[in-house]
């Protein structure tokens, strides 16, 4: 008897947590038919909100991906002073509160900020929220992915008289695909639910950057059914997300185990 107590207190925790974690995600689709969901979507509130997130979180996610991957390689396979230095400034973004950052923006990009730029309150605005909340997101994902490549294969590839850039491109990128995608997968869900930076730098001016998690605030006290519906549409994005890395990572690790093994050539 004294040695069930703790299998039991490990299911109990369990439980309480699958159920406060699982609660509100499950109210938000039960608290109205899910008819009386399906037909807000049909808003106009609603599809220009979407609209504008899917384009300012599309562009930031490119602009992430161009510039983070060579920022990330460089940092995984180079070891030089004040390295750490620069991988905490890249981490340091994943730990501000978001109107932190947004006022962080503000001050550097606005009219009166150190750059006096016009940015501020344009959809442009919403990309560089986007991007400066998730982007370190897919960096720390993809400098954890190059760390994990194997040195030998790129001095081979490199000894075999491939290039950097060919070395790049045919060795490492498809060996660290893998952590690349997921941490791509986390960025843009990190992003199309970014509400403070946004707000503090961009506002919610609707059809221009009032993105989903910001009409949802607006429409809050004014049509409950609305907030439930772009709340629903972004928890069903979000766990489409989560379910295709999954399947991803399964479907990986099954070839592995199957014996099939991603051969690099430096061949032309």
């Amino acid at each position: 008897m004294s040695r069930a107590w703790f299998p039991a207190l490990l299911a109990a925790a369990t439980f309480a947590v699958l159920v406060f974690l699982a609660l509100p995600v499950v109210a938000i689709f039960t608290h109205v038919s899910p008819f009386t969901l399906a037909g807000q979507l049909t808003n106009p509130v609603v599809d220009d909100a979407l609209l504008v997130s899917l384009k300012t979180t599309l562009a930031a996610q490119a602009l992430v991906l161009l510039f983070g991957t060579p920022a990330a390689y460089l940092l995984a396979s180079r070891r030089f002073r004040g390295r750490s230095l620069l991988v905490t400034i890249v981490e340091l973004p994943l730990v501000l509160p978001p109107a932190v950052a947004g006022i962080g923006l503000l001050v550097a990009f606005g009219r009166m900020g150190l750059l006096h730029t016009s940015l501020p309150f344009t959809q442009a605005a919403v990309t560089l929220a986007v991007a400066f909340v998730s982007g370190p997101l897919y960096v720390r994902a993809a400098l954890a992915a190059f760390e994990a490549v194997d040195p030998q294969l790129v001095d081979a590839s490199r000894t075999l008289g491939a290039g950097p850039a060919r070395t790049f491109a045919r060795i490492v990128l498809p060996l660290a695909r893998g952590g690349l995608a997921a941490g791509e997968a986390l960025a843009f869900a990190r992003g199309l639910g970014e509400f403070g930076a946004t707000i503090m730098f961009a506002g919610s001016l609707e059809r221009v950057t009032q993105t989903l998690p910001l009409a949802i605030y607006a429409e809050f006290d004014v049509n409950f059914d609305v907030t439930l519906a772009i709340s629903g549409l972004l928890v069903l994005i979000s766990a489409a997300i989560l379910i295709s890395l999954k399947l991803a990572s399964a479907w990986t690790l099954s070839l592995q185990r199957s014996g099939f093994r991603f051969a690099p050539s430096t061949s032309t």
